[in-house]
C-alpha cells in the first residue's frame, strides 16, 4: 500500500516538472521573436542610413530598372497582408492608417517594430501559454466581452489575394521575358540590394507566421523555401489557401491562427475576460 500511495507524488512532480519547463520554453520563444525582430529592424535601419549615406537618396529615376520594379512590386504585395493584420488589432481608425502609412514608407523596420510592440504588450500569462497566438490577435474588450464578431471578408480576401498573386506572376514572367534573369551582377546596385534585404525581413516575419501555424517540420520548410524563391506569389497562395480553410461566414481572423486553436476559447481562460 505505502508502494502504491508513494507513486502518486512522484507523478505529480512529474507532470508539475513538465509543465514547468513547457511554460519556460514559452516564455523563451516570446523572448527570441522579440529578439530577432528587434536585431532585424535594427539591421534594417543600418543598412538603410548606410546605403542613403553611400548612394544618396532612392528616388531617382535611374533607380528605376525592370527588376527593381519587379522587386518594388513583390516586396508592396507582401506589406499588404501586414497592413490588413495592423487594420485588425488596431481598434483606433487613426492609428491604423498610421502604422500603414510607416509601413509602406520604411517597410520591413514598421514590420519589426509592431511585432515587437505587440510582444511586449503581452502579460506574464500570456507568454507563458502561447505568446504567438495572443501577439496575433486583437486582445478582448477589457469590459470582460469577448471580441465582437463582424462581418466575414473572407471570400472578399480570397479573390483579392488570389488576383494579387496573379498579378506578381505575370510581373516576374513579363521582367524575365523583357529583361531577362535577374541573377546578374549588374542588376545589384545598393538600392535594390537594401530592397532585397527589406524584402527578406518581412519574409522572416511571414516565415515566422507559417511555421507557427503548420503543424510538421515538414510543411513548414516546404512553405519557407516557396517564400524565399517565390516571395509574394508564395504569399499570397498561402493565405488564399488558409482563407478556404475556414468558412465564408467565419471572421477572418481565424485564419492567424492553428486549426486547433479556433475554438475562440483561449481568451476565456484570462484574468478579468468572460468565462
Amino acid at each position: 500500500m505505502s508502494n502504491v500511495v508513494s507513486v502518486f507524488p512522484t507523478t505529480h512532480i512529474i507532470h508539475s516538472h513538465q509543465f514547468l519547463v513547457l511554460e519556460m520554453t514559452k516564455v523563451s520563444l516570446a523572448i527570441g521573436l522579440k529578439g530577432l525582430f528587434s536585431v532585424l529592424g535594427t539591421l534594417m535601419v543600418v543598412t538603410l542610413l548606410y546605403t542613403l549615406f553611400t548612394d544618396g537618396f532612392p528616388f531617382r529615376m535611374d533607380l528605376l530598372t525592370p527588376w527593381m520594379i519587379a522587386t518594388l512590386i513583390d516586396f508592396y504585395i507582401n506589406v499588404i497582408p501586414f497592413a490588413i493584420w495592423v487594420t485588425y488589432k488596431e481598434s483606433n481608425c487613426l492609428i491604423s492608417i498610421l502604422w500603414i502609412i510607416l509601413l509602406i514608407c520604411l517597410g520591413s523596420i514598421t514590420t519589426c517594430a509592431y511585432i515587437v510592440s505587440q510582444f511586449v504588450k503581452l502579460s506574464s500569462q500570456e507568454s507563458s501559454q502561447d505568446p504567438v497566438y495572443y501577439a496575433l490577435l486583437r486582445h478582448p474588450n477589457k469590459s470582460g466581452t469577448e471580441p465582437k464578431r463582424e462581418l466575414s471578408f473572407v471570400v472578399t480576401l480570397r479573390i483579392i489575394f488570389s488576383i494579387l498573386g496573379l498579378f506578381m506572376f505575370g510581373t516576374l514572367v513579363y521582367t524575365i521575358v523583357t529583361d531577362g534573369s535577374p541573377f546578374r551582377m549588374e542588376l545589384l546596385t545598393p538600392w535594390l540590394t537594401t530592397t532585397l534585404v527589406d524584402f527578406y525581413i518581412n519574409i522572416v516575419a511571414l516565415a515566422v507566421w507559417v511555421a507557427y501555424k503548420e503543424s510538421s517540420w515538414i510543411s513548414s520548410v516546404f512553405w519557407i523555401i516557396l517564400l524565399i524563391s517565390f516571395g509574394s506569389i508564395t504569399a499570397c497562395v498561402y493565405i488564399v489557401w488558409q482563407l478556404f480553410q475556414i468558412s465564408s461566414q467565419d471572421p477572418v481572423y481565424l485564419v492567424l491562427v492553428r486549426r486547433g486553436d479556433r475554438a475562440e476559447n483561449k481568451y476565456k481562460g484570462l484574468p478579468g475576460e468572460a468565462i
